[in-house]
Parts: C-alpha cells; sequence; structure tokens
C-alpha cells in the first residue's frame, strides 16, 4: 500500500469515453482516486452517488475526481450513464494501477477466496503527493470524509 507522503505512483489508461487520462496531465490539480470492486454493484454504486451528490463541492473546490476499477470502458459507461455519473471512471482492466497502488489483493467473500480491488481512496495533492489515505471505506458517508479531508 503506497503510504502519505510519498510520490503518487503514475498511471495512464483509458476513461469510460476511450479517452486517455494520465495522472502527470493532472499535476497542479488536487486528485481523489477512488478504488472500487465493480461497476453496478450495491456498495460501489452507493460510493458512486456519494461522489455524485457532492460533485458540486469538488469542482467548486478544484478537486478532480476519478474513480478506478477492473471494469472495461464500455461497463464503466454504462454505470456512468445509468447514474448520471458527473466524474471520470478509470478502466484497469489488467489491475496495473491497483498494483501500483497496492490496493490488488486476495479477499473474502462468503467463504470464498478471490483477488480483486480493496476499496481505497486516496488523495493526491497538486505536487503529486499523497495527501492522505482512506482504507475500510464506508462507501455511503465516503465523499463527505474525503472533503473534510481536503479542508485541511
Amino acid at each position: 500500500m503506497i503510504k502519505e507522503g510519498t510520490t503518487a505512483p503514475a498511471f495512464k489508461t483509458n476513461d469510460a469515453n476511450g479517452e486517455t487520462v494520465s495522472l502527470k496531465n493532472l499535476r497542479g490539480q488536487k486528485v481523489v482516486l477512488y478504488f472500487y470492486p465493480k461497476d453496478d454493484t450495491p456498495g460501489c454504486t452507493k460510493e458512486a452517488c456519494s461522489f455524485r451528490d457532492a460533485f458540486a463541492t469538488f469542482k467548486k473546490r478544484g478537486i478532480t475526481v476519478l474513480g478506478v476499477s477492473p471494469d472495461s470502458e464500455a461497463s464503466h459507461k454504462k454505470f456512468e450513464t445509468k447514474y448520471k455519473l458527473p466524474f471520470t471512471l478509470l478502466a484497469d482492466k489488467d489491475h496495473a494501477i491497483a498494483d501500483a497502488y497496492g490496493v490488488w489483493g486476495q479477499k473474502k467473500f462468503m467463504g470464498r477466496t478471490y483477488m480483486g480491488v480493496h476499496r481505497t481512496t486516496f488523495l493526491i495533492d497538486e505536487k503529486g503527493k499523497i495527501k492522505k489515505v482512506f482504507e475500510k471505506v464506508k462507501p455511503e458517508d465516503h465523499a463527505s470524509e474525503v472533503l473534510e479531508a481536503f479542508a485541511d
């Protein structure tokens, strides 16, 4: 897991529209990089909708919100459209970004063990440093706690 105070690992991938997004191109901006397991599942939908509902505040404060999961661009597009998500969803099909941030790993659900994304959020400052890491995120309240952390 990447720690606070370290440089955020660089990445380049496609968003839901097939456009290339690179962390390097966001230097000078505050960025919320949130990792979630899967589009259109209960917890992930709550989390995405909490960011959607607070999006005007993020935008007003000049904070870019990026959601990352192993889903495809097409899956992200459907998810984005269904819930009217105003922020960017990034496809990480080979989980290279999740690996770089240390959030891809073993999970357990209903007695089954498998590999997947651990729901984690990174706040990245204008210089590309990790300002704060949120582990064990509560999806429905997450956007407000992220906004509070950026107020510091």
